[in-house]
C-alpha cells in the first residue's frame, strides 16, 4: 500500500522517532478552525406579484430565476429591497393608482424603488409630481425607457443583494509601479501594455514626457493618435480654477468720485494700466488692500488744522506737482 500511493518517509519517520521517545507526550495536530459560511437571508428567485402578470419586464428576466408571490410590492429583489413598477402612460389614465400601492407597502422595507417606464413624449411634469412623491415617501425613483433595460435594473439589484460595499469601491494604487501605469493610462487610448512599452523605451517617466513626437512614435505599439495625445497631455498646462472673490465694496475718493478695489489697485500702479494676468488677480488685491491700509494711517498722522483740506488734495499727488504749486504761489 505504501508503495502503491507514494508513502511519505519523512512523515513515517517522524511518527515513529515521536512514538518512540519514552516519557514525552505525542505531539498534538493543530486543526483548522471550521468557517462560518454566510448564508442566504433571502430567496433565491426574484419575487413577482401576481399583478404584473402579462408584463413583458418578465419576457427579459433570464439571468436570474423568478417566480409569483403574495407579495405587497411588484417585485422583491432582496430580503429588504423592493420595487414598484409604473408606466407613465398609465399613470396618466390612472393617476391615483400609484398612491394607493405606496400606501399599501406601509412601510416595509428598507430600500424601496419605484421603477418608472418613460413611454410618453411629454414626461416632465408627471416626473416631477413623482419625483416630489419618492421623496416624500422614502422611494428612490430609477427610469428606464424599455422592457430589458427594466428587466436588467431588476436582475442587477438582486445580484448585489449580499454583495460587499468594496464590490464596487475604487481601488488605490499599492506600489509605485501601479501608480505609473495608472498616471500612463490617463489618456483614453493609452492601455497598461502601451505603459510598459512606454517606460521601457525610455527608462524613465521624465524621459518620456520630455520626448518629442518623432521619438514616442518609436515606441512598439504608439501610433500616430496615441502619440499625439500622451503629447498633448503632458505639455498641457494645469488649470486651476480659484473661487470668485467676492467685488469690494465702492467708496468715494478725495474728489468725490466712486472708486472701486480693481481702480485703485490699477492706481497704485506707475504708469499707464496694463491688462493684468488671471494669475496675479490675488497678489493684486493683496497689494491694493495693503496701500489702502497704509493711505488710512496716514491720514490718521496728519493733525486737524485749517489747511487739512489742503493736505488732502496734495496728498495723492507727486513731489514734481506739489513743488510747481508752491512756485506759482511764491510768483502770485
Amino acid at each position: 500500500m505504501g508503495d502503491e500511493f507514494g508513502e511519505d518517509t519523512d512523515f513515517s519517520s517522524a511518527s515513529s522517532q515521536a512514538a518512540a521517545t519514552p516519557g514525552r507526550p505525542p505531539a498534538k495536530v493543530q486543526q483548522p478552525k471550521p468557517q462560518a459560511l454566510t448564508s442566504r437571508t433571502g430567496p433565491s428567485a426574484v419575487l413577482v406579484s401576481t399583478r404584473q402578470k402579462g408584463n413583458p419586464i418578465l419576457n427579459h428576466i433570464k439571468f436570474l430565476p423568478w417566480e409569483y408571490a403574495d407579495i405587497p410590492a411588484d417585485y422583491v429583489v432582496g430580503a429588504t429591497t423592493c420595487a414598484l413598477f409604473l408606466s407613465l402612460k398609465y399613470h396618466r389614465l390612472h393617476p391615483e393608482y400609484i398612491y394607493s400601492r405606496i400606501r399599501a407597502l406601509a412601510g416595509q422595507y428598507q430600500l424601496r424603488l419605484l421603477l418608472i417606464m418613460v413611454d410618453i413624449p411629454n414626461h416632465e411634469d408627471p416626473l416631477k409630481e413623482l419625483s416630489k412623491t419618492s421623496i416624500i415617501n422614502n422611494l428612490t425613483l430609477m427610469l428606464c425607457w424599455s422592457a430589458p433595460e427594466a428587466a436588467h435594473y431588476l436582475e442587477l439589484f438582486k445580484s448585489s443583494e449580499n454583495a460587499q460595499p468594496t464590490a464596487i469601491r475604487t481601488q488605490q494604487p499599492q506600489s509605485y509601479k501601479e501608480s505609473l501605469v495608472e498616471f500612463v493610462t490617463t489618456p483614453r487610448s493609452i492601455n497598461k501594455s502601451d505603459a510598459a512599452s512606454l517606460i521601457s523605451t525610455f527608462g524613465s517617466l521624465q524621459n518620456a514626457i520630455n520626448a518629442q513626437p518623432e521619438q514616442i512614435s518609436s515606441v512598439p505599439g504608439w501610433g500616430e493618435k496615441k502619440v499625439r495625445q500622451w503629447y498633448n497631455a503632458v505639455r498641457e498646462d494645469f488649470r486651476v480654477e480659484t473661487a470668485k472673490k467676492g467685488t469690494a465694496p465702492a467708496r468715494n475718493n478725495e474728489r468725490g468720485q466712486t472708486t472701486t478695489l480693481e481702480d485703485r489697485t490699477l492706481s497704485s500702479r506707475d504708469g499707464p494700466s496694463e491688462p493684468k494676468n488671471s494669475n496675479d488677480d490675488e497678489e493684486a488685491a493683496l497689494l491694493a488692500e495693503s496701500e489702502e491700509a497704509r493711505r488710512i494711517e496716514m491720514q490718521k498722522q496728519i493733525p486737524e488744522n485749517n489747511g487739512s483740506n489742503d493736505a488732502n488734495q496734495a496728498e495723492g499727488m507727486s513731489d514734481g506737482v506739489m513743488a510747481a504749486l508752491a512756485k506759482l504761489r511764491e510768483n502770485g
